[in-house]
């Protein structure tokens, strides 16, 4: 199964019965900006995926697990079915940021031994862009009679102990995050700027076309991941704030054929808590 589909490939198939369309929009604040756009327009038939709500358990204290803990994956593919997400759908991702957010519930099917599973490239711009219609409103799809039983995927969390064990092995961290939040300026999401302590920066925006905001040719991606020090995307850990945006590398990494990275769920908005957790502000590692 292809990890990205394009526009005209999704008009094509949009009538399958087995196609359905996630929308993950998403925005900082307010709390239900993204489900509002949604409610604006989206791909005809799509059903709307809170990253908030159905793609973590937002804890009391992100200490524990950071902004964006996962859910159980038996949770997970019960919220799935209740969209009507099921064994048998092929699910199209997308979002209006490139990937940044639907990249996470990829991941997260993958996590759960999903392969039937896409990112709409592009997205919402793209889609737009071409000329393809949007539909106002919600859609509610019938429950899944076929709920996805979780098994072991390719995807693989850690956590923050597990992090340092990799570290301590030599695996090398990427962080998906701007590069002005990762030399720690202008930090609004999270009490501490900065990064990881020996975290490499590289910003899930670099594997987009700036133009269309499409993916990079797998060739131009494995160059990118080449000079980032990445040989095999196995040996890599992912991170950025809060396991939604580092999903992207690993999406990019996997379509450059290098593999599937490890992915530490927690990331910034968790490290940053920890006041015995090494940080470093800064353009170095």
């Amino acid at each position: 199964m292809d990890s990205l589909v394009s526009a005209e490939w999704l008009i094509a198939h949009l009538g399958d019965e087995d196609v359905v369309v996630a929308d993950v929009r998403w925005r900082p604040s307010p709390a239900g900006a993204g489900r509002a756009v949604y409610l604006e327009g989206h791909v005809p038939g799509a059903v709307f995926v809170d990253l908030d709500a159905d793609l973590a358990d937002v804890p009391e204290d992100a200490a524990y697990g950071g902004r964006h803990p996962l859910p159980s994956p038996e949770a997970f593919c019960e919220r799935m079915a209740a969209k009507g997400i099921g064994a048998s759908s092929h699910v199209v991702c997308c979002d209006d940021m490139g990937g940044a957010i639907s990249s996470r519930l990829w991941w997260m099917l993958r996590w759960v031994g999903h392969r039937r599973v896409s990112v709409l490239d592009g997205g919402l711009g793209r889609w737009q862009g071409d000329g393809h219609a949007v539909e106002s409103g919600d859609v509610t799809r019938k429950a899944a009679e076929d709920p996805i039983v979780p098994r072991s995927g390719d995807a693989v969390a850690l956590d923050k102990r597990e992090l340092g064990g990799a570290m301590e092995s030599g695996g090398r961290v990427l962080d998906a995050r701007a590069t002005e939040r990762y030399r720690g300026e202008g930090e609004n999401l999270d009490p501490v700027g900065g990064h990881i302590a020996g975290a490499h920066s590289a910003p899930f925006a670099d594997n987009l076309d700036p133009e269309t905001k499409t993916f990079l040719a797998s060739t131009a991606l494995r160059e990118r991941f080449r000079r980032l020090g990445v040989r095999d995307a196995p040996e890599v850990v992912c991170q950025c704030g809060s396991g939604v945006t580092a999903c992207h590398n690993i999406l990019a990494m996997e379509r450059a054929g290098m593999g599937f990275a490890k992915l530490y769920v927690g990331s910034w908005s968790e490290w940053c808590r920890d006041p015995k957790a090494p940080k470093r502000v800064g353009p170095k590692p």
